[in-house]
């Protein structure tokens, strides 16, 4: 009887420029066929791993490879970011590892291997939990997709995964740390009730209280920045997010700036100070697919094509500080979010989805329910002690 060769799996770090590209094209194997897969892009992977984002002024971060051994060779069966956030732990009072980009095989050996190996990363920093899929907060999506499998990612701004995932997380014994839900909005059913647009109307008379609209991205970029001041107040204590650092902000800004349609962007202000947002998007995801997350002159024409007329908006940010919220400040805001996916004269929108909604945003929740939104997606963040 032919004896079986041994099998080992290898899970190491990242190194050579050989190894990233093992790391980067790994997805593309294990998606492969799956219509649903945005990838990233190659670029962003090769900043992270060279430490070109202001992010790593206060945190740490490594890519691991998981590789299989045997007779036949070496091949790659799992792949993980692993980052410490001092920043993150200080403000929620953690000692926490996060992971992210967190692929792998169906295979119970190639995950028992990558999630030990995980759990060594967090110890030796001297934590004691591993957590996740969570990276920099909302500047970019978090979460195992656990529900809303037939549907396309949202670009790269939350992440795709197999159905499999979550019964590996649960098999190793992860626990729900919280939900992120998707809603998506049919801009023939999204309706505002009649009391709540005659209070946004009351709002906007007594002029007070206004909403600034763009139609140049100069315009845009140059309130920009008084914006970004409201990202930490408004979504910091959210337990995907943590204080964004200045230069972080300014980052974030840049990286926006280059989708955004300045037209789609809402701010208010109350006597002049900017209080509240609406921040909206154009669905670059089919060319994001045909890119294939690689940026060349065809893939450039092809971004520009799909943000001139699309079929669908993303909202990936809205919210007014708490103090205004209770002068007409929500009524005006969602307002302001049905006329974007119903009145926009340059746009026929089929679909708008409204990404990274934390479960414990209750009342927003329920409120958009009501306006006629439809859970579609949920993403969860686990946690698992090491």
């Amino acid at each position: 009887m032919e004896r079986e060769s041994p099998v080992s799996i290898i899970v190491e770090p990242v190194r050579s420029r050989a190894e990233l590209r093992e790391f980067i094209d790994f997805p593309r194997r294990l998606y492969s066929g799956t219509p649903q897969w945005v990838p990233t892009l190659d670029l962003d992977y090769r900043d992270l791993h060279y430490r070109r984002h202001p992010f790593f002024r206060h945190a740490e971060a490594e890519f691991l490879l998981a590789r299989r051994e045997d007779a036949k060779g070496r091949s790659v069966v799992a792949r993980v970011m692993m980052i410490h956030n001092d920043r993150y732990n200080q403000h929620h009072g953690t000692q926490a590892a996060h992971f992210y980009y967190t692929d792998f095989l169906e295979d119970d050996a190639v995950v028992d291997a990558l999630f030990t190996a995980m759990a060594r990363w967090a110890r030796t920093r001297g934590l004691r939990e591993i957590m996740g899929p969570l990276f920099m907060g909302a500047t970019v999506g978090g979460g195992v997709l656990i529900q809303g499998f037939e549907h396309t990612a949202a670009m790269t701004m939350m992440p795709y995964n197999h159905a499999y995932y979550r019964d590996q997380y649960e098999r190793i014994g992860c626990r729900k740390r919280f939900d992120l839900y998707s809603l998506f909005v049919d801009p023939e059913t999204f309706v505002l009730p009649e009391r709540v647009e005659r209070m946004a109307e009351r709002v906007r008379a007594r002029g007070r209280m206004k909403v600034l609209q763009f139609s140049r991205k100069s315009e845009l970029k140059a309130m920009a920045y008084r914006v970004a001041d409201l990202y930490n107040p408004t979504l910091a204590e959210h337990g995907e997010n943590y204080p964004l650092t200045e230069a972080e902000l300014r980052q974030l800004i840049r990286e926006l700036l280059l989708i955004a349609r300045p037209d789609l962007e809402k701010v208010i202000t109350y006597d002049d100070e900017v209080v509240g947002y609406l921040l909206a998007f154009p669905d670059l995801t089919p060319a994001l697919q045909r890119n294939d997350g690689r940026i060349t002159p065809a893939g450039i024409v092809r971004l520009l094509r799909a943000k001139k007329r699309p079929a669908r908006i993303i909202l990936n940010g809205m919210g007014i500080l708490e103090r205004y919220q209770r002068i007409g400040g929500n009524a005006l805001i969602y307002s302001e979010l049905t006329r974007t996916v119903r009145n926009s004269p340059d746009y026929d929108f089929r679909m708008a989805e409204m990404v990274q909604i934390n479960e414990h945003t209750d009342l927003m929740l329920s409120d958009l329910r009501k306006l006629g939104a439809q859970p579609a997606k949920i993403h969860r963040v686990y946690g698992l002690d090491c």
